[in-house]
């Protein structure tokens, strides 16, 4: 009995350790593992979510898909949605006050995001609350309580905080509350996990001292690794353009997959996708010893993500499309890239404007002559309506892909 139990505790670390950055501390991870599983009680774990941004990309699905992990060995889910903490915002990383969202915009994002994250989730296993629902009824008299539970001098050790108080840079008082507040969140739920990315790690650690000045056993923090964009360099980020969105059309998605850099496709794998490992290492060897071409194996990548936010027959297609433009075609990987904002473009300017054609007058020729060709197929309109990406290319050497 003793030792079928300890192999369970190893056979469940060994999947809840799979991309994971850092587990404080992993030894009681260990123990509510085995009490988990010699008492039959499934671990509450925990992750929360401020909306404070309507849509997903695939950075945000990281710990998603650490906690869909958690759901397949059959412990207990709880996502909280942070909208009272939402309307603080998370100073995690910033070098200023952050802007406060209305309660209208929080409730707005809340309700895109759960649609989004149950593409991850299991919803039958996952149980949502919403913080407001223990925040707003605290009186003036429990925040003060919960507030002379940590210093000024430990939270003044935070690297952000720590960075603003020695610039000289304002640091309101209501920013000091989100850190207790995330962390009263673990007390209320007696969580014994909480999952968050290594940004987090200051919180999550806030929430497993509240816990211990509350009287109750500390929960763990695991941290998960902040996903790199597709550019490979910065953070995942809208912003930056370096992103995925789970909702964007298969081919775009694909696309942009195909873009990431080689040494990404296996970290990738193991944070994006459920591949078993022995599979994903299989890949890393095979391209290590150049028996797999790694634009082979992101193209498996690039099937397996939109096979999990579309489906596989849309994959299949977007792939097929892929070869066809790219491969077929011997469109070379590193073509200029445009962003266009309009929905429309008059083809001969923009070619012209672009350096493709010496003169619009040249562009019209070109185009009548059937020289030039979007997406690998010969285009005889002026006129380009633009609802997605696409690639131009005139004669046989000359690309530009147009980003939408």
């Amino acid at each position: 009995m003793e030792e079928s139990i300890k192999k369970q505790v190893e056979e469940q670390m060994q999947l809840i350790s799979r991309g994971v950055a850092e587990i404080v501390p992993e030894e009681e991870l260990r123990a509510k593992l085995y009490k988990s599983i010699k008492e039959n009680r499934p671990l509450k774990v925990k992750l929360g979510l401020d909306p404070t941004a309507p849509d997903i990309h695939l950075g945000h699905t990281v710990v998603l898909n650490k906690l869909r992990q958690f759901q397949d060995l059959g412990h207990e889910v709880h996502l909280i949605i942070g909208d009272f903490t939402a309307r603080i915002g998370d100073p995690s990383g910033k070098s200023e006050t952050r802007k406060q969202l209305t309660e209208e915009q929080v409730r707005a994002n809340a309700a895109t995001y759960q649609e989004q994250i149950f593409k991850v989730l299991d919803p039958a296993k996952t149980i949502v609350h919403y913080n407001s629902e223990w925040l707003m009824p605290l009186k003036l008299a429990d925040v003060l309580a919960l507030a002379s539970k940590y210093t000024v001098a430990r939270m003044l050790e935070r690297d952000d905080f720590h960075k603003r108080y020695t610039s000289n840079l304002p640091i309101s008082i209501h920013e000091f509350m989100y850190p207790l507040m995330q962390g009263y969140d673990s007390v209320v739920l007696k969580a014994d996990v909480e999952l968050g990315g290594t940004d987090q790690k200051f919180n999550l650690l806030v929430g497993r001292h509240l816990q211990k000045e509350y009287g109750f056993e500390p929960q763990v923090a695991l941290m998960m690794p902040i996903l790199e964009g597709t550019d490979g360099v910065q953070k995942m980020s809208k912003s930056l353009g370096n992103y995925v969105g789970i909702y964007e059309e298969p081919y775009e998605m694909f696309g942009k997959l195909m873009s990431i850099p080689d040494e990404l496709i296996i970290r990738y794998f193991e944070l994006l996708t459920r591949v078993p490992m022995e599979v994903i290492n299989d890949y890393r060897i095979g391209m290590e010893k150049g028996e797999l071409n790694p634009r082979d194996v992101k193209m498996k990548l690039a099937c397996e993500i939109i096979t999990m936010y579309h489906n596989a027959e849309e994959a299949r297609k977007a792939e097929e499309r892929f070869k066809l433009v790219f491969s077929k075609r011997d469109i070379p990987d590193d073509i200029p890239e445009i962003k266009v904002e309009e929905d429309e473009i008059w083809l001969p300017k923009f070619l012209y404007e672009n350096g493709m054609v010496p003169s619009t007058s040249e562009g019209k020729r070109m185009i009548s002559q059937g020289a030039v060709k979007v997406d690998g197929n010969k285009h005889q309109s002026e006129t380009l309506l633009l609802d997605r990406s696409m690639v131009v290319q005139v004669g046989r050497r000359k690309f530009i892909r147009i980003i939408k």
